[in-house]
């Protein structure tokens, strides 16, 4: 009896680290439709926004605990969303993954690295690859 307890608890309690709030942004209606779709399928919490913009007003309210950031956005780059994001948050900050199809060379991830983001994929990335990267965020 004490076993199957202690089975059903480990259960919950690892349904609920698997469950993240993700914010996803990107100009590209699309990729935010999919990534928000399959996040939602590996049953974490999703907003999407598509504006740098709305990155800003959808952390506040949302409280993520991973944001995937597009770094060209048209009006504010991920690369200045994330030095905000860590100047806010400091040692709290989500984990920042840096999403580009255009910024992919080594000095581009290094560039990454220096303005807060924890990771860079370059587009077209795996999808085990960023799950693998999302779940790093649960520990």
């Amino acid at each position: 009896m004490f076993e199957a307890l202690l089975s059903d608890r480990f259960r919950r309690a690892s349904t609920q680290r698997r469950r993240l709030r993700i914010l996803v942004a990107d100009d590209n209606r699309d990729t935010v439709s999919t990534l928000t779709a399959l996040l939602q399928t590996e049953r974490h919490k999703v907003r999407g926004v598509h504006r740098s913009a709305d990155v800003l007003a959808a952390e506040r309210e949302f409280n993520p605990q991973v944001v995937i950031l597009d770094l060209q956005m048209p009006d504010i780059s991920g690369y200045d969303l994330a030095r905000w994001l860590r100047s806010r948050y400091g040692a709290r900050c989500p984990l920042l993954i840096a999403i580009s199809g255009v910024y992919t060379q080594s000095a581009d991830r290094e560039l990454s690295q220096v303005t807060g983001f924890d990771h860079h994929l370059a587009k077209p990335y795996s999808i085990g690859e960023l799950l693998s990267l999302i779940a790093s965020a649960r520990a």
